[in-house]
């Protein structure tokens, strides 16, 4: 019998997504993870769930056209089977967009959803799925409290300087444009795993978080509090990302529009599903083929990861205007936590903060491993820190879980 199963601690964190439910049981007080999977291609001709237990790996076909009620349904039965369900003390949900309704985690009632549902407008391939899956867990597990966490959350404490578009303040106001920033929790993790590190507490730590995976975020992180990041009302805006184009000017949509006869629908395409990495190398959006076809020479290969180094970098540097003063930069997220060349390339960009790469560090810095790449005698320090948003969600549903 697993010993994970001694402990009453268990939560149950789903991720929902347009197409995907990403999903883990933690053990909220060690962190340890019990199970885990992603269930994807959920509408297809092909849906299947694979998930790991014990260290095997296993996959589970699904019905062609079933969808999430179907996955979590699998999902149910599967934790039944395996004698997980008596452990449970809470299900977390990771909700993206919470508006200005949200400033921390919140118990699931009527009002919450009413709140999450007004908000959809502002994440509309997010939000709907995140409800889909509250919905169908409280179904599922209609015993047990539902928490949700919001990727807004922690960049509430941004002030109105940093969040306030300079457009009508009528739009803010009454419609509730402004900047709300992405990837909160996992910005919130590394950040307090960057104050240990430095043998400081979080509220006396000034650090700039780089969270860079298909989707790409830098988040200012003054006393611990996030005071700024580059994600604005949506996930566009910002870095240079997998398929998304970050901050372009806005006149463009008047060019593609009168000039090409672009549609809206096809903007919003382009913009979100054909630009950033994939787009200027048209080769992939994956970092690591990229990077493959640059060291054999493919010119947009290495142009792509040069336009992506030089944003990100640009990015990092306005990021000292809030701080004021920089403890330590962290890289995150599936390429901050595996490219050593975009690292590479960054922190030399930052040469001017004192910044040294140690190559040697920096090699040895991949596959989930945590650690001091930068060398030197420079007050900022560079780490590589992996996220483990999974961590932060089951911590706080079963801290208000408890609370009742």
């Amino acid at each position: 019998m697993s010993t994970h199963l001694c402990s009453p601690q268990h939560v149950l964190v789903l991720n929902c997504g347009s197409s995907s439910l990403k999903f883990a049981i933690l053990d909220a007080t060690t962190s340890d993870e019990v199970i885990s999977g992603l269930a994807e291609r959920l509408g297809s001709d092909t849906p299947s769930i694979k998930y790991k237990y014990n260290g095997e790996k296993q996959l589970i076909e699904l019905a062609k056209g079933q969808a999430h009620d179907a996955a979590i349904a699998e999902l149910v039965k599967l934790v039944n089977e395996l004698g997980l369900a008596d452990n449970l003390i809470a299900v977390g949900h990771r909700v993206v967009h919470g508006g200005e309704h949200f400033t921390e985690s919140v118990l699931i009632d009527d009002n919450v959803l009413t709140a999450i549902e007004k908000t959809a407008a502002l994440a509309p391939l997010h939000n709907p799925a995140n409800l889909l899956g509250i919905r169908t867990a409280q179904q599922a597990f209609s015993t047990l409290p539902q928490i949700a966490v919001f990727d807004t959350a922690f960049h509430q404490t941004m002030p109105n300087i940093a969040y306030l578009y300079a457009l009508p303040y009528s739009l803010y106001k009454e419609h509730g444009v402004r900047r709300y920033g992405f990837h909160g929790t996992s910005h919130y993790y590394v950040a307090g795993e960057a104050a240990k590190l430095l043998g400081k507490e979080r509220e006396q730590t000034n650090v700039i978080s780089a969270h860079l995976g298909n989707g790409c975020s830098v988040c200012a992180i003054k006393d611990g509090k996030s005071v700024d990041t580059s994600m604005g009302l949506t996930p566009l805006e910002g870095l240079v990302m997998g398929t998304r184009s970050g901050s372009i000017d806005p006149g463009l949509f008047t060019f593609l529009t009168q000039q090409l006869n672009y549609s809206v629908q096809e903007i919003d395409d382009l913009l979100n599903k054909q630009s950033g990495l994939l787009g200027i190398s048209e080769l992939s959006n994956d970092c690591r083929t990229i990077e493959e076809a640059a060291v054999e020479g493919h010119p947009q290969a290495n142009l792509a990861l040069d336009i992506f180094c030089y944003r990100l970098a640009k990015q990092i540097a306005a990021f000292l205007v809030p701080v004021q003063r920089l403890d330590a930069l962290i890289f995150t997220g599936g390429i901050g936590e595996n490219s050593d060349i975009i690292r590479d390339k960054v922190i030399t960009q930052l040469g001017f903060l004192g910044l040294e790469c140690d190559e040697a560090a920096n090699l040895a810095a991949r596959f989930g491993k945590e650690g001091l790449i930068s060398k030197g005698q420079a007050h900022a320090k560079a780490f590589v820190i992996p996220t483990n948003e999974e961590w932060v969600i089951a911590n706080d549903a079963a801290r208000i879980a408890k609370e009742g």
